[in-house]
């Protein structure tokens, strides 16, 4: 397929020539989680499809994840550290509030000829990152990147809440982009999107400028998590929809020329919900969340890694990433792989 990306024709293609995904040992299932809240097996897995979750130790961070991640991202693409050009890392539990994650990842790999930075698109911020190191390979500007999506959600989570801490696990999954002037393949089209009238439905407010650490909250739960479960429901599914249908409008593109639909792991109702309106039948749409839970940023290449690694997609597979977190932020990315 050589179509037009953005409108227009690309000096380069941004090519996945590497995946890699990590997840910490230590896991929690349902039947443990209702040991310490009043919950169930049963009551999570009918809501949200998930039977498990990764939990990181006291000396696991968001960077390590990151680290371990895009080692085996680097190791399939066979790109050596000291060539990494960007290293950008999407996450919204960074290993502080500066410097960035990614300078960590990037000390810890010896990549010195990187540029690093982080971005923060809560569950979103896998697709975002994609599309801004698209416009970069694409212009010529790099020649390759190491794009993570990396989380320890489960460290700013009310274990006291069931309706939140059924939700959230953690993990790390890591792609690596190179220019290349194949135009059978790489990133098609990104679209991307934001309504920040919204931030309410899904927030975590301290600690920031607006409540610093000084200024004690009048609800101190708001130190977590805050969710607003009905309204994310309606609006990922009614985003995910508009954005897939976008992007298949755009780049003249039909459900059968569709190999596979991969999605944050926000909750297997939504997804399932979303699939049944885009008409896309179960074998198309990779759900993984039963293991893992709701990695925020992670979700998306952890799913496309183990995707890969089940044989569901080959080279040459069209392949739709789709998101939607907080912000509220949503968007996708179609890829010729």
């Amino acid at each position: 397929m050589n179509k037009l990306i953005n409108g227009r024709t690309p000096l380069y293609r941004a090519v996945i020539t590497g995946y890699g995904s990590f997840a910490p040992a230590k896991t929690l299932k349902n039947e443990e989680l209702a040991k310490m809240v009043d919950t169930s097996d049963e009551w999570i897995t009918t809501r949200t499809g998930i039977k498990a979750r990764h939990i990181t130790t006291d000396n696991e961070s968001s960077a390590f994840l990151a680290t371990e991640a895009a080692k085996k991202a680097l190791a399939e693409a066979n790109l050596d550290v000291g060539d990494i050009e960007i290293i950008v890392v999407a996450t919204i539990t960074p290993e502080m509030v500066f410097p960035s994650t990614a300078s960590f990842v990037q000390r810890t790999l010896g990549a010195k000829k990187a540029w690093v930075f982080d971005l923060a698109a809560a569950c979103t911020g896998f697709v975002y990152a994609l599309s801004i190191v698209q416009q970069f390979i694409e212009s010529g500007r790099f020649k390759n990147a190491l794009v993570i999506g990396a989380e320890t959600l489960t460290k700013i989570t009310d274990w006291t809440d069931r309706t939140s801490c059924i939700l959230f696990g953690d993990g790390a999954g890591a792609i690596v982009l190179e220019q290349s002037n194949d135009g059978r393949r790489g990133i098609l089209y990104s679209t991307m999107h934001s309504d920040g009238e919204r931030w309410e439905a899904l927030n975590c407010q301290a600690y920031g400028s607006r409540y610093p650490v000084t200024k004690p909250l009048a609800d101190p739960k708001k130190i977590y998590m805050q969710i607003n479960g009905r309204e994310v429901y309606q609006q990922a599914i009614r985003r995910i929809v508009e954005t897939v249908n976008h992007c298949m409008d755009h780049c003249s593109l039909t459900i059968d020329e569709i190999t596979m639909l991969i999605s944050h792991q926000m909750n297997a109702r939504i997804i399932e919900s979303a699939s049944k309106r885009l008409n896309l039948p179960a074998e198309k749409v990779f759900i993984n969340i039963s293991e893992y839970g709701n990695t925020s940023a992670a979700s998306v290449p952890i799913a496309f890694d183990e995707c890969v690694r089940k044989g569901k997609i080959k080279r040459g597979d069209i392949i739709i990433l789709v998101a939607f977190g907080a912000g509220l932020t949503w968007g996708a990315n179609i890829i010729e792989f």
